[in-house]
């Protein structure tokens, strides 16, 4: 795995330190050297961290399914206040598109994936991607950090209802106002601009009600976006893929959950359908 720099200026403080990594499939005159899809990767964590079970776990599984992959390693904690993550998600989309020669990526084929907090910040960039101040503060054009799709894991969504309260602490403040709380509710940002999703939850997370996938899933309806949602009837937060791989060593029973690990298996089966109409056959690309 390959880290780099993602900003090369300081555009906010502490910008320096936010890092992509890399999974890029290798050339070679055996496999395929056609232009791939790619997956930018949002680890959940409150906008307090970023968790280590929701990153390389889940780049890994879609550069195994042929994707090049990019785990953004985005600002949290006290630096992360209000736009900043959402600086960093869309420098690091329009990087990837930037670069898809480089990186042998089809540009119109690049989606986002996050976790809890970080479902936030997947949905806020797919939601808000045509925002002025990022233009404005990062000097390109909205158009390239655009996702194609977005797949959203018990996701952060909104104020509207029964919600993390310490993720929307940590990206506002606690003495944030009206305004600004409204600001980041996704449910009231979706529009005929928003990426098509594929969300899913579990009815019991006892974290980040299942309230929030449901209220985003009723906007992108309403607004005539593809959505694929999926609720299972059990199961707790931070699941990750809900393998071996991503459970904790103090919490193996509650996080190896099968049932709940076909997500990742039906999110590839969308993915296809949303960015190939369902040929995703890198041979015929």
């Amino acid at each position: 795995m390959e880290k780099i720099q993602l900003h090369q200026t300081e555009i906010y403080d502490g910008a320096l330190t936010v890092t992509l990594e890399l999974m890029i499939h290798a050339k070679s005159p055996e496999i395929t050297n056609k232009r791939r899809p790619a997956m930018v990767v949002f680890p959940g964590g409150g906008y307090a961290m970023t968790s280590d079970r929701e990153a390389e776990p889940i780049a890994s599984a879609y550069f195994a399914a042929g994707y090049n992959t990019f785990t953004v390693r985005y600002i949290t904690g006290e630096k992360a206040k209000v736009n900043n993550p959402l600086y960093d998600a869309a420098a690091a989309v329009a990087h990837v598109r930037t670069n898809a020669e480089q990186y042998c990526i089809d540009p119109d084929r690049i989606a986002v994936i996050g976790f809890s907090a970080g479902g936030h910040l997947a949905g806020y960039i797919s939601t808000s991607w045509h925002r002025k101040d990022i233009s404005e503060k990062l000097g390109i054009d909205n158009e390239l950090c655009k996702p194609n799709a977005a797949v959203l894991c018990y996701p952060v969504i909104t104020n509207n209802v029964p919600t993390h309260k310490e993720s929307f602490d940590n990206l506002l403040g606690a003495d944030r106002s009206e305004e600004l709380e409204k600001a980041a509710n996704l449910d009231d940002m979706v529009d005929e601009r928003t990426c098509p999703c594929f969300i899913w939850h579990t009815a019991t997370d006892a974290c980040v009600p299942v309230a929030n996938s449901l209220a985003l899933a009723r906007a992108l309806t309403d607004n005539n976006i593809g959505c694929e949602l999926h609720i299972f009837p059990m199961g707790c937060h931070g699941l990750g893929r809900a393998t071996a791989e991503t459970a904790p060593d103090w919490g193996v029973k509650e996080y190896h959950l099968p049932y709940i690990a076909r997500w990742m298996d039906w999110s590839l089966t969308w993915l296809e359908e949303t960015l190939y109409g369902g040929k995703m056959k890198l041979r015929e690309m």
